[in-house]
């Protein structure tokens, strides 16, 4: 998608605010409906639904509420989180993975990662820990994103380009990649550097703001080797 079409698509959305709600009411024989929601339960009912449907059925029957408990999950979100069950990746708990993302074959989403809508996530990739893609960036196959790395987002301005870093990249952990950067394949960027240029195909790029120190020689190749295993599903 592109920055225009991700605009349209939010601006376009139903906007809902997310609710799971916890309620047992004293007359079983006189509850109410919830229509448009999931509801689980009888007498004790748990409830998913838009808090702009449940608000009002649940004030109107107030007399006969026992017990209440209500969990906000979003507030007018547009939105919803991608689905991952059918995905042939493995995706780790606590993982945030917005919807119209692409996540290729075998690749690994680590705790606490974060992936806006728009964004590619190629075969064989590992986003770590606490690592954020912005929307629209491009990470290509075989790379590895470390912990708390961030891959900068362009969804506005319009005009903006996205980062694109190709495949076999090795981005370590905190560093920053600008928008509208493009990372050559096979490329290596230190930990902690902020990246604000392109980097060229097997360069190994370090600093604030990072600079071509050399290029990838067996020593470095040998250090950042993906271990196939960690991609297995």
């Amino acid at each position: 998608m592109n920055a225009e079409q991700i605009i349209k698509y939010i601006s376009e959305a139903e906007k809902k605010t997310s609710v799971k709600v916890y309620v047992n009411f004293s007359d079983q024989s006189h509850q109410p409906e919830f229509p448009g929601c999931k509801v689980f339960g009888e007498q004790s009912k748990i409830v998913f639904g838009d808090w702009k449907i449940i608000k009002p059925i649940l004030f109107s029957n107030a007399e006969i509420i026992e017990e209440l408990e209500i969990e906000t999950v979003s507030v007018n979100s547009g939105i919803p989180l991608l689905d991952t069950k059918n995905l042939e990746a493995r995706i780790e708990p606590g993982a945030i993975i917005r919807e119209k993302v692409h996540i290729g074959k075998k690749a690994v989403i680590m705790m606490g990662a974060i992936i806006n809508i728009g964004a590619t996530v190629g075969d064989s990739t590992m986003v770590d820990m606490g690592a954020v893609l912005g929307g629209r960036a491009i990470v290509g196959s075989g790379c590895h994103i470390g912990a708390g790395a961030v891959i900068a987002g362009v969804i506005e301005p319009v005009s903006a380009k996205p980062v694109i870093v190709e495949n076999d990249v090795m981005i370590g952990a905190n560093s920053v990649i600008l928008e509208g950067v493009h990372v050559g394949k096979g490329a290596v960027i230190a930990a902690g550097s902020m990246v604000i240029s392109d980097v060229p195909a097997g360069a190994v790029v370090a600093g604030v703001p990072a600079r071509v120190v050399k290029y990838k020689d067996e020593e470095t190749r040998s250090k950042t080797l993906i271990a196939s295993d960690l991609r297995n599903i």
